[in-house]
């Protein structure tokens, strides 16, 4: 299967981290709330439909059932329209399919037509949505990408609190046909949203930077991930955690029941653990990026596991409504962590490139757990009449996952410190990557806001610096200790002759702190080869560095070189924290 990728993040693109990335982060947010919470909201209304219809409460639950399967089980279709289409077509399609299906449900007769409209049309017009928006989400960012997800998965909670009782609602006032009817306008929003997946674009290359390097053609479903250790463990751990993670929430309200609780109790429960769960996804993902927590973000994940189906074995031996709600605070503690780690460390494990097809397969196998946990939880409750054995066999199933997840890890997958990860074996080397264009746009707009939290580090730009004949104390002045990592980035203002070079260095800053940088570009006959001088600390007029870059890395470099280190430039107030050494930017 072969097919262009339209709207494919390429890996040589800086993923933003903001800027427009947070109006994604809203949408995705608004879409994880519907694609999650629509298939409960939609239970309010079962009673109703079992008296219009004359059915049993198993004919009105297989609603629930199809858009669940629908939005997991779609998964690679997704895929393959994503890498086809690109997210933003898909995602419009998806919330009209998504209106559309309620509101044809509105009109039915039999309860064949509500599985057809309401369960598969609404159901595909969610997955649609769904998938694409993490997708984009991912694109977008990159070292906030944990705090990112968690935000997002926020939206299911958050939304499950408010569709439920608007469902409510509705049916009160407008009787089931009106509340479908009301319901398919409010998922028109979806287009809404979709309409804010703006696709990551490269900076437009000048007519005399030569063509675009081409992207080599890709399928439309990479099965290829399947090649990967990591991924076939986390696929595995994630579909046994399926079989008993959505067990609890449909039981726990029986069980209270069973235990002599009221009603109006009981349903509580699930305000309770929806409440926790609010709070615990962006707490998880804000851990979870904290520079020294990321890179364990599998075992962070594997402990969410463990730490959930504990809480299902200890909420087997509750006996009163108060061990209840101590049950449900902990399972919406780790229900929130897994929920907030689940795509977070997917990324993490297949990469940019691949998430599109890997998010699609998983979606697929956890569509088949889905099928299966809550229905076996069924059975066994008709065999025993015991409540405490279902929570036994879902904690069972959900401790299992995070061994399988976390041995898998140590003994199979473990790397080397000298072996790269998956995501950076495809990510370009920093110096040839380029701004995205909302990047470049944020530059050229809002120069005097670029550089704010680097420049209250002791560095200060001297107003009107005189250009290409300064020296670096003429230009900047204040403590400078560390200059290693704090890195001015320019704008070249006029082209220079082709070979051109700057004068040798002259004499160093009396101060041993300041640096003594310079900088030098081959000619025209050498392009791919630049040198330049890492900055000195106090160590001399200082050691070169030479540094092989592809030509496309700077394209006007034979007439304007854009340099670091000697103001031989306009300078930007923007700069760039690098760990450790100088590195050619370019614009």
């Amino acid at each position: 299967m072969g097919g262009a990728v339209i709207d494919d993040g390429p890996t040589g693109i800086k993923a933003p981290d903001g800027g427009w990335g947070w109006a994604i982060l809203w949408g995705c947010f608004v879409i994880t709330g519907f694609s999650y919470a629509f298939p409960k909201a939609v239970s309010v209304f079962f009673k109703e439909l079992m008296r219009e219809f004359g059915i049993g409460y198993s004919d009105t639950a297989w609603i629930s059932s199809i858009l669940l399967a629908m939005l997991y089980g779609t998964g690679p279709l997704c895929s393959v329209c994503v890498n086809r289409f690109g997210c933003r077509p898909v995602m419009l399609a998806g919330g009209l399919l998504a209106s559309l299906g309620m509101v044809s449900a509105s009109f039915c007769g039999s309860i064949i037509q509500l599985y057809l409209t309401t369960g598969v049309l609404t159901g595909l017009g969610l997955a649609l949505n769904f998938q694409p928006s993490l997708i984009m989400l991912n694109r977008y960012f990159n070292k906030r990408r944990p705090m990112a997800n968690g935000l997002a998965a926020a939206g299911s909670p958050v939304f499950l609190c408010a569709l439920s009782p608007l469902g409510q609602v509705l049916q009160d006032h407008y009787g089931w046909r009106g509340g479908f009817l009301i319901l398919g306008g409010l998922l028109l929003n979806c287009c809404v949203c979709a309409a804010l997946m703006r696709p990551l674009e490269a900076p437009r290359q000048s007519s005399g930077s030569g063509p675009a390097p081409q992207r080599p053609p890709r399928r439309l479903l990479d099965l290829s991930v399947f090649r990967d250790r990591g991924f076939v463990i986390y696929a595995l751990a994630a579909s046994i955690m399926v079989l008993g993670l959505f067990v609890p929430p449909v039981f726990v309200v029986s069980y209270a029941k069973d235990l002599g609780v009221p009603d109006t109790q009981a349903a509580f429960l699930l305000t309770i653990l929806g409440f926790v769960d609010i709070f615990a996804r962006p707490t998880a993902g804000f851990i979870t990026g904290l520079k020294k927590v990321r890179p364990y973000s599998v075992y962070l994940f594997s402990f969410a596991m463990f730490f959930n189906g504990f809480a299902d074995l200890t909420g087997s031996t509750a006996s009163n409504y108060g061990g209840l709600v101590v049950f449900c605070i902990f399972f919406g503690i780790s229900y929130g962590m897994v929920g907030a780690l689940q795509f977070e460390v997917l990324m993490a494990i297949v990469g940019t490139q691949k998430f599109s097809s890997a998010i699609g397969l998983v979606l697929l196998l956890e569509a088949i757990a889905v099928l299966i946990g809550p229905p076996s939880g069924g059975k066994l409750l008709d065999a025993t009449h015991v409540y405490q054995y279902v929570f036994i066999l879902a904690g069972a199933e959900v401790l299992a996952s995070s061994l399988v997840l976390v041995l898998g890890n140590f003994f199979c997958i473990r790397k080397r410190p000298e072996t790269a990860t998956e995501e950076e074996r495809h990510k370009p080397p920093e110096d040839v990557r380029v701004d995205s264009r909302e990047v470049e746009q944020f530059l050229k707009t809002e120069p005097e806001k670029n550089g704010e939290d680097q420049l209250g580090r002791g560095l200060r730009l001297r107003a009107g610096c005189p250009g290409s004949g300064s020296s670096p104390d003429q230009c900047f002045s204040g403590e400078v200790a560390g200059w290693e990592r704090v890195i001015p980035r320019r704008i070249c203002g006029e082209a220079k002759p082709r070979g051109y070079e700057p004068s040798a260095p002259g004499t160093p800053p009396a101060d041993p702190r300041e640096p003594s940088a310079h900088c030098w570009a081959q000619g025209p006959r050498d392009p791919t080869l630049w040198r330049q001088h890492n900055f000195n600390q106090g160590a001399g007029p200082g050691t070169a560095m030479e540094r092989a870059l592809p030509q496309q890395a700077s394209p006007r470099a034979h007439e304007c070189p854009v340099l670091l280190g000697l103001p031989c430039a306009p300078a930007h107030p923007f700069f760039e924290r690098l760990s450790g050494q100088s590195s050619l930017l370019h614009l």
